[in-house]
């Protein structure tokens, strides 16, 4: 929602998250409630919220191929998620992206989810693995990132 602008620009504004997600930090609460308003209010994609305090903490969701960063079938998605520094190491986005992953198999009915992240992101991988993705070995440039476009990111797959 617009309203949570200024909680995201606190949180996407740090130096240390966006590039690990292929974005560069905010630099002004508008240009988060204008992310709000073309990116995260989209199909397949939901808020990370701490629900002790109703906080929007991160974002989760997925992208079709039609958009996706890979080359993949129309079958086929591409999953993402960025959560805020002081809630790194929770678990927090394992639960969000095992909800990602059962909504795109029950519901949207993807036969294959792909993921990626970069080797100095490794906590991103593990998020991965530990929703059943696994390790291609493959590694490829995601043009259409912001930052990062031309370092190489691993790719991880999950079938159904």
């Amino acid at each position: 929602m617009e309203s949570d602008a200024e909680t995201l620009f606190r949180y996407a504004s740090d130096p240390e998250v966006g590039p690990l997600a292929g974005w560069p930090p905010h630099k002004s609460v508008e240009e988060s409630r204008e992310i709000i308003r073309t990116l995260f209010s989209g199909e397949g994609m939901w808020a990370v919220v701490w629900k002790a305090t109703g906080e929007a903490i991160g974002c989760v969701g997925y992208l079709p191929a039609s958009v996706s960063n890979l080359s993949i079938g129309t079958d086929e998605c591409e999953v993402g998620y960025w959560i805020a520094r002081p809630y790194w190491g929770m678990g927090i986005c394992t639960d969000a992206l095992r909800l990602v992953v059962e909504h795109c198999f029950r519901e949207k009915g993807f036969r294959c989810l792909w993921g990626t992240h970069f080797p100095d992101n490794p906590a991103s991988g593990r998020v991965m693995e530990k929703c059943g993705f696994i390790d291609t070995g493959k590694e490829t440039l995601c043009t259409k990132l912001a930052i990062g476009s031309d370092h190489p990111v691993k790719i991880m797959k999950k079938e159904k």
